[in-house]
């Protein structure tokens, strides 16, 4: 199909892609990579009157090393240029996820600021970056710099909390804090890739379970985590008994989605199971 039509310009800064948001508001779309706009462009399921083509702005790609080993990303950066970064191998849940999104083409102009701000509920960076307390990165011209920390970031199906002038610069994945482990596992929908559930699990000195394609936003599992903490202070948390109790709870509060592909029911022992798998990896990561 053809997109509705729409006027388009190319940003050669940070500041005119601010000044062209604050002119512009919600009638224009932050074009990056394009893979997940474009699509619904073509359906008219997004129907933008201007894109603002961010593609070439160099000073939003990159990786740099923070202070105390955390991690700085560029909202431009490739899911191919994270594969290739060694320090990536740190945070396990992120190396789980990389090599499962899309195809080679994909990885190659998919942007990881791009898929966040797109909030896709079945995305799979979503919940690695819930997992790993990821803050996200915003600025608009009229109020500047803002940290947003990505657990209320993401408010709905393709709802976020950026402002229709903000434009998100990087993502900032701390470094995993004491002895931690951590992993994501999901069970994908054969044709598009997308999960039909995957859950993220970061175990040890800090427990955090994060979960997306089940709801209509990726979210964290607080009834599990709750409940493995629980089982800690027993002593009884790597138990199989204690882990299955807990991830018993994983849609807890959630309204589960039913689609063709996977009924509400299906989808939530779905979700159990990747939960499970998730929590026994990243437990044997432990370090």
């Amino acid at each position: 199909m053809i997109p509705a039509a729409f006027e388009y310009q190319r940003a050669t800064s940070v500041d005119e892609a601010l000044a062209l948001l604050a002119e512009h508001g919600a009638e224009a779309k932050i074009l990056a990579g394009g893979h997940s706009l474009l699509p619904l462009m073509k359906l008219r399921l997004a129907r933008p009157e201007r894109l603002i083509d961010i593609g070439r702005l160099d000073e939003l790609r990159g990786i740099t090393e923070l202070p105390g080993g955390g991690l700085r990303i560029g909202a431009l950066t490739t899911y191919a240029t994270l594969l290739e970064d060694p320090r990536i191998s740190r945070l396990a849940a992120l190396a789980d996820a990389l090599p499962r999104i899309g195809d080679v083409q994909v990885r190659n102009r998919g942007t990881i600021g791009g898929s966040i701000a797109h909030a896709d509920p079945a995305a799979d960076l979503t919940a690695v970056l819930l997992a790993l307390d990821a803050v996200v990165m915003a600025r608009s011209a009229a109020r500047g710099q803002r940290e947003i920390p990505i657990d209320g970031f993401f408010e709905g199906a393709f709802s976020t909390a950026l402002a229709d002038d903000e434009l998100l610069l990087a993502v900032v994945v701390p470094a995993p804090s004491g002895s931690v482990g951590s992993a994501y596992q999901a069970l994908d929908q054969q044709a598009s890739g997308y999960p039909i559930a995957g859950v993220a699990a970061l175990v040890g000195e800090v427990t955090r379970i994060a979960v997306t394609g089940v709801g209509d936003r990726p979210y964290r599992a607080a009834s599990v985590e709750a409940a493995l903490e629980a089982a800690a202070a027993r002593g009884s948390e790597g138990q199989e008994h204690a882990i299955e109790a807990a991830v018993a709870r994983i849609t807890d509060g959630v309204e589960v989605n039913g689609d063709i592909h996977a009924d509400p029911e299906y989808r939530a022992a779905m979700a159990r199971v990747m939960a499970r798998r998730a929590i026994e990896l990243a437990r044997a990561r432990l370090g």
